[in-house]
Order: structure tokens, then C-alpha cells, then sequence
């Protein structure tokens, strides 16, 4: 157990469903947050026995199909008791040295918020080529500062109710810790093609807005000359329009990535991702064509319907 004095004044938020496979590892790792709140979608396993079982307290939220998701709206509603809050998905795992990092930061921090960066583990092996690594994401910052921009995407069906790969939107400027957090799910295969699965519907019609030009407000934005995951989000902005996506998306991170030098779990890595931008063009095609259904049935629009431009809750 780890006592109360070695505790760090952090409250940790971990959105779940179905995790029983991978929580119990998430909450050993998040073990000396101060308080810890496990935001569950009704989940048919053991999530909320296990989060119980660690002394976490379980939320349900019920998502109405409109903005916001649930991360934004723990983030608006839930009590914490700490000025900071650490997001962490139930795949990951925060370190003992990224977790003295943190008591470090927070304790004489000239910033309000801090990135983290993601070691990505498949089939064994960590996957530190291909553009997985470094992989920045703002996770510990203020919690009545911070928010997840939208990208008008939360009327998408079947992308669930969480935010896929949103951006947290911090008015000042953030930090960067050194040592890493791990992401390594204990599912398999079937679950990442699952998970990838609704993530495409997410993802072509973030490449539809982006082909469209819908407005930025509410996002990041796309800044080639700004942090890191601004730039990444400007070079999507150019990605979105080139043909070929899914060899482009193999020859990328397989060869001038050096995604080969990962062994077999890097090939399968790329290949994987060359047939997720597949499926993502073939639902953006849908999109465009069939509004957003298999086939065009009579007196259907062609057009996928329009979704308001919503601003994220302050």
C-alpha cells in the first residue's frame, strides 16, 4: 500500500468501459494520486467491482449523443479535491519516476499544465519508429483551465462516447515532462481492430470537415510553427488531400520512419495502420456520396447532415 505521506495532490480521471482486462494495472500505476475517479459507461464486466476494490470512486456517464463527451464533462462536473488533474486511459500506466516528475512539477510549477509522452507497446515490443515516439499529450494540467477542443464530431454514430483523439485546449503555456508514461493494452487484436473500427468513423469525418473548411473554433488549431501536436495537426490539414493514403501511410512509417527497425511487431504495426487510412477513405467516400450510409435510398439526402458548430463549455 502505498501511504498516505508519499501521496501527490493530483486528482487522476481514468474514462472506462468494459477494462476489466486492463484496470487493475492502470489503478496499481495511478496509486499515489490523491484521489482517483473512474468514469464508467455502463460497463457490463467487472470495471466498477475492480475500480471499487482500489478505492476508486465510480461515476456513470450517460451520453445524450451531444457535446460534451465524457472527459469534458468529468472535467465540468465532477468535485475534485485538488487543484490538478492527471488523465489517464485505462491502457496506460503512469511510472513511479514519472510520478516523483509530477510531485516535482506541480510543487513548483511555472506552468498550468504539462505534456507527457507515450511509449506505445504492440505485440511485445515497444514501438519507438514509424512517428510513434515521441507522442506528446497534454494530460496533467489545472482542471478549471483546461478543456477538450471540439471538432464537431460528437454526433458521429457508432464512435462512442468518449473523445477519440481531441486535444485538451489550455489558455497559457504548457510544459513538458521527461520521463514517460506507458500505453499497453492487455486485450488483442480483435479489440484494437474493434476500437480502430470507430475510430475511422471519427477520423473521416474529421478529414471531411478539414475538406469542407470547417471553421477552427473550439480546436487547437493548425500551426506548423506552433508546439508539437499543432504541427501534427497542420500537417493533417495536407495529408487529408493527397491520393493513395494507405500505401503512403505504409511506405511512411514502415520505410522513412524506419518502422522496419521495430522487427515483425512494426511490420504488422503498418500494415494495420495502411488498412486503418483504408477504412478511413472508405467511409469518408460514404460521406460524401451516400450521406453517410451504404447505399443512397429514395428521398434520403446524399449529403451527410450538417453538425452545429458548438463551442466548448468554460
Amino acid at each position: 500500500m502505498t501511504s498516505t505521506s508519499d501521496k501527490v495532490s493530483v486528482s487522476v480521471l481514468i474514462p472506462a468501459k468494459n477494462e476489466e482486462a486492463n484496470l487493475t494495472a492502470c489503478l496499481t500505476s495511478v496509486a499515489r494520486a490523491d484521489e482517483v475517479f473512474v468514469v464508467d459507461s455502463q460497463s457490463e464486466d467487472r470495471t466498477c467491482e475492480i475500480a471499487q476494490s482500489y478505492g476508486a470512486k465510480v461515476v456513470q456517464f450517460h451520453f445524450n449523443g451531444s457535446w460534451p463527451k465524457k472527459k469534458n464533462w468529468s472535467l465540468e462536473n465532477l468535485p475534485f479535491r485538488n487543484e490538478w488533474v492527471l488523465i489517464v486511459d485505462c491502457d496506460e500506466r503512469i511510472t513511479p519516476e514519472l510520478w516523483d516528475e509530477i510531485a516535482s512539477a506541480i510543487a513548483n510549477s511555472e506552468f498550468d499544465g504539462y505534456y507527457l509522452n507515450r511509449r506505445v507497446f504492440f505485440l511485445g515490443t515497444w514501438i519507438r519508429h514509424g512517428g510513434k515516439y515521441p507522442d506528446w499529450n497534454l494530460r496533467l494540467f489545472k482542471h478549471a483551465k483546461g478543456r477538450y477542443e471540439n471538432l464537431s464530431t460528437e454526433a458521429v454514430p457508432n464512435t462512442g462516447d468518449n473523445e477519440v483523439h481531441e486535444h485538451v485546449i489550455l489558455p497559457t503555456a504548457a510544459g513538458y515532462l521527461k520521463n514517460d508514461m506507458l500505453h499497453e493494452d492487455f486485450r488483442d487484436i480483435y479489440h484494437w481492430l474493434a476500437r480502430h473500427n470507430r475510430y475511422s468513423n471519427w477520423e473521416a469525418r474529421v478529414y471531411y470537415n478539414l475538406l469542407t473548411g470547417r471553421g477552427e473554433n473550439g480546436t487547437i488549431g493548425a500551426n506548423l510553427f506552433g508546439d508539437a501536436v499543432q504541427r501534427k495537426r497542420f500537417l493533417k490539414t495536407m495529408w487529408v488531400r493527397l491520393p493513395f493514403k494507405p500505401l503512403l501511410r505504409f511506405i511512411l512509417f514502415y520505410f522513412i520512419q524506419l518502422g522496419f527497425l521495430d522487427g515483425r511487431a512494426g511490420y504488422m504495426y503498418a500494415r494495420l495502420l495502411s488498412q486503418y487510412e483504408y477504412q478511413i477513405g472508405a467511409k469518408l467516400y460514404e460521406l460524401r456520396n451516400c450521406g453517410g450510409q451504404l447505399n443512397v435510398t429514395p428521398n434520403k439526402p446524399t449529403r451527410p447532415p450538417a453538425i452545429p458548430q458548438l463551442e466548448s463549455s468554460r
